[in-house]
């Protein structure tokens, strides 16, 4: 039976229409493409609203050390700083209890433990940044200064960065708060990719002798390495941007310093504090350079930990 081909009214071949899947990869595209658009109008935006500093204060906004506002004069460094102090220290205290807590629920067995251990963690993520923060200043902070910041000041202060004063609200407090809030973010990413490495590595490493914990640490995270390296690029994500938590901990006080015990203010916490009370365009426009300055900040850390990922996943194959 000859098979019939529709053709159109000139003749020259078979009509075609959109398929599904055509269809489906544009959305997709078109969906890829929303992030990186609304990120450059984001930055696009606080760029307008900081023209002001950026053009008659240029790159001494980065470098300055002073913020006075009634003398309208503004340097960024001190808020930069305890930015990424706070969150690399969090995720220096974060990490290690993370991927233990993923490594327990990625196993096999003691299914009811793991169960609750599980929810528990992941109800931390549903928990408001407000409410971290006045568990974080009325509980918290008064245990750890009582009986860590204290103690450890007293015997190991002669090293700088545990020296005294030793202060409730500080970088320490900040940072331990900030390594609870990111604490489910890295444990469930992780937990998944552990459980994607297939179970016979670890069945096998048995088989050759090894115990259970030599084989998840020869086998299971050298093969989840990269996966774990991104689940720590979220955790840092989330730490860099934390506002309301930190702001309320941290003691804000635009000081460089090197006393994990001493306060210190971030980026994100000066434009919560401070941009409802700005008044007039230079003060509206350094806090918005600071805005901007958070946003390339986590641009520029996120970038290179990506390369740190691809890194040690080409290490990794």
């Amino acid at each position: 039976m000859a098979e019939v081909v529709a053709t159109d009214a000139v003749g020259s071949g078979p009509r075609t229409s959109p398929q599904p899947r055509d269809l489906f990869r544009l959305v997709i595209i078109l969906a890829a493409l929303v992030a990186p658009v609304v990120l450059l109008l984001v930055v696009g935006q606080l760029s307008l609203l900081s023209g002001y500093t950026i053009a008659h204060l240029g790159p001494g906004f980065i470098t300055g050390t002073t913020w006075d506002p009634p003398k309208e004069v503004f340097g960024a460094l001190p808020f930069i700083f305890g930015t990424v102090v706070t969150s690399g220290l969090a995720l220096l205290l974060a990490v290690p209890v993370g991927v233990g807590v993923a490594i327990f629920l990625a196993q096999p067995g003691a299914g009811t433990v793991r169960g609750v251990i599980g929810i528990a963690v992941e109800l931390l993520a549903a928990i408001p940044s407000v409410v971290y923060g006045l568990w974080a200043l009325f509980i918290m902070g008064p245990w750890l200064q009582l009986h860590v910041a204290t103690p450890v000041s007293a015997r190991l202060g002669f090293i700088p960065f545990l020296a005294g004063p030793v202060r409730q609200t500080s970088i320490f407090t900040a940072s331990m708060v900030l390594a609870v809030m990111v604490l489910p973010t890295l444990s469930a990413v992780s937990r998944d990719v552990i459980k994607a490495v297939p179970f016979r590595l670890t069945e096998a490493g048995v088989a050759m002798g090894a115990t259970w914990w030599e084989s998840t640490r020869k086998l299971v995270l050298p093969a989840a390495r990269a996966g774990i390296m991104g689940a720590t690029i979220l955790a840092l994500g989330r730490a860099l941007g934390e506002t309301i938590a930190v702001t309320m901990v941290i003691g804000n006080r635009p000081d460089i310093t090197l006393k994990i015990f001493s306060p210190a203010y971030t980026l994100a916490s000066v434009v919560a504090n401070e941009f409802s009370e700005a008044s007039g365009v230079v003060y509206s426009s350094a806090l918005a350079e600071d805005a901007l300055v958070l946003v390339l900040v986590t641009l520029v850390v996120n970038v290179f930990a990506l390369i740190l990922v691809r890194t040690t996943a080409r290490e990794g194959r």
